[in-house]
This record gives C-alpha cells, sequence and structure tokens, in this order.
C-alpha cells in the first residue's frame, strides 16, 4: 500500500471527524468543511452528504429507547401524534426540496456566502436566546412547531452554511418548545431527511456513471458515526441546564475565520 494512499484515508479520517462533531450542534458543518477541505483536500458531494449517514447512525444508537418507543407504541395516542408530526415535516422538507432540485435552486456553498450565513445564524441564536430569557418553554409538539421545523430544513438547504440542526432548533425555540425537545425532535427529523438526501445522490452519481470510492467513503462513515455519537450525547446533557448562546458566539467567530481566509479560499 503506498503512503499517499494511507495520508489520503487520514485525510479523510478528519473529514469525517469533523463531520461527525459539527452535523448536528447547531454550529454549520458546511463551514468547517469548507475550512477543512482547504487543508485536507476536497472531496466531492457525494462523499459530502454519504459521510453524514455516519451520523445519523449515531442518532439511531442514541435515540435507539425514543426510536423504539415510537415503534412498538405508534398508536399510542401520544406517541401517534408525535409521529405524523415528524412524518409531517419531513414531508415538508422532501416537498420542498425536490421542487428546489427541479428549478436548480441552489446557493452555491461559497465561502463568502458560507461565512455570512453563519454569522447571520449567530446573531440569530444570540437575538432569539435574549428573547427567551426569564420565559418558560412548553415541553409539548405543536402543529405549528413541526410545519416550521420542516420549513426549517428548506432554508438550511438553500443557503449554506445556515446549518440544518440550527434553523430547526431556534425555529422550535421561536415557537416555545423547549430546548431537549427541540434538540431531539430536530435530530429525529434530520434521520430520513440526511438517509433520503444520500440515497439520492448516490443514485444520481450512478445513473451518471460516477466512480465511487467506496474505501473512502466507509472511512468517512465510521469516523462520522463515532464522533457524532459523542456530540449528540454531549449536546443533549448540555442543553439541560444551558442555553444556545456559546453556539451564537462561536458561530460569529468561525463566519469571521473564513470571511478572513476567503481570498485564499
Amino acid at each position: 500500500m503506498s503512503k499517499e494512499r494511507v495520508a489520503d484515508w487520514i485525510r479523510v479520517l478528519l473529514l469525517g471527524i469533523i463531520e461527525g462533531i459539527t452535523e448536528f450542534l447547531p454550529i454549520s458543518s458546511t463551514g468547517h468543511l469548507i475550512i477543512a477541505e482547504q487543508a485536507l483536500g476536497a472531496r466531492t458531494e457525494l462523499f459530502n452528504v454519504v459521510i453524514q449517514t455516519g451520523a445519523v447512525l449515531a442518532v439511531l444508537l442514541v435515540f435507539w429507547k425514543r426510536l423504539k418507543e415510537l415503534t412498538l407504541h405508534w398508536n399510542d395516542p401520544a406517541t401517534h401524534d408525535y409521529l405524523v408530526k415528524l412524518m409531517a415535516a419531513f414531508v415538508i422538507t422532501a416537498a420542498g426540496g425536490l421542487l428546489l432540485k427541479k428549478f436548480h435552486y441552489k446557493l452555491a456553498a461559497s465561502p463568502l456566502r458560507v461565512a455570512w450565513a453563519t454569522m447571520i445564524g449567530g446573531l440569530v441564536i444570540l437575538a432569539v436566546e435574549r428573547w427567551l430569557k426569564g420565559k418558560a418553554l412548553a415541553d409539548r409538539l405543536t402543529w405549528p412547531i413541526a410545519v416550521a421545523v420542516g420549513l426549517a430544513q428548506l432554508v438550511a438547504a438553500v443557503f449554506p452554511g445556515s446549518s440544518r440542526s440550527g434553523t430547526t432548533i431556534i425555529a422550535a425555540l421561536l415557537l416555545g418548545l423547549n430546548r431537549p425537545r427541540a434538540a431531539e425532535f430536530s435530530f429525529l427529523l434530520g434521520i430520513p431527511t440526511l438517509l433520503s438526501a444520500a440515497v439520492l445522490e448516490v443514485y444520481s452519481a450512478r445513473h451518471q456513471g460516477a466512480t465511487i470510492e467506496w474505501t473512502s467513503v466507509m472511512i468517512g462513515f465510521a469516523a462520522a458515526a463515532v464522533t457524532a455519537f459523542a456530540a449528540v450525547k454531549w449536546l443533549l446533557r448540555y442543553v439541560q441546564t444551558h442555553t444556545f448562546v456559546l453556539f451564537g458566539y462561536y458561530r460569529i467567530a468561525l463566519g469571521i475565520v473564513i470571511l478572513l481566509l476567503a481570498k485564499k479560499l
């Protein structure tokens, strides 16, 4: 095995680690990958989308008991209501995503656009948390919240750098859902959303005759799964006693870094 091959796998491993840490934290995985790929080498969109499924696997493991409850007790009124709202949010995102794809409407993930989306997202988080200060948040998932979260995923799809988890969690918070429940709904909704995106990307690549380097993809997948598991577990504990203010400041700092490096990117 050549040294170049080993070095490439190490770079893939590092990209998978970065993807896993940032995918479900509200800090923009796109922004981090833009910076990382300058040092580690750019990868195809297929690679970036497929390794996200590693992060999905982590969520499946973290929420195994919750998913088991939703599956085995789907006919329980409260569980059925939650499942229907989860499915509705996904359908909104899927339908909107197909329309966007049909009309080729998506902003390119250029460094400047990602930087501004990251910073604006950080400012929004700070503004929302300031507005929520002292307010009591509910534990109940309502229809307006489910619809808003589904639409929020479309915002993240159109504006790279806005962060899927960030937009969905903030949408839920704005409508009064408490932080742990907002994070849970965002993460569970990410399962069908990210999986469907990966399936479509693989199908499109195979249909176009693209070559898929499965070894690199699987290394990135495994790295993303392990690190995402740790990140999700940490965030769920963190939001029990903290707000998202720290992430707001972090996003602003990250956006500034991307702007400063934009000429080199």
